[in-house]
């Protein structure tokens, strides 16, 4: 994907399926966070991996380790994606 901010870090998936759910936990290597999202069992794997990666660079990012790439939205709500 261009301009993917995942593309500087190295990223471990875990896939556990549970019942009808499948359970995915995204821990960077670098820090040591880790992210867990779920989401139903047919969902294409890459998705749920996309959505883990996405929420792992937010995590980061609130919690100083990397650089926004969004851009504020004028009057200080919400960002442009």
């Amino acid at each position: 994907m261009a301009g993917d901010p995942s593309q500087d870090r190295e990223f471990i998936f875990e896939f556990v399926t549970i019942g009808d759910s499948v359970r995915v936990a995204a821990v960077d290597v670098a820090t040591g966070t880790e992210v867990v999202v779920f989401g139903p069992a047919h969902t294409a794997q890459s998705d749920l991996q996309r959505l883990a990666a996405r929420k792992l660079i937010r995590r980061l990012t609130q919690d100083g380790h990397h650089e926004e790439s969004k851009t504020p939205r004028p009057g200080g709500r919400g960002v442009i994606v």
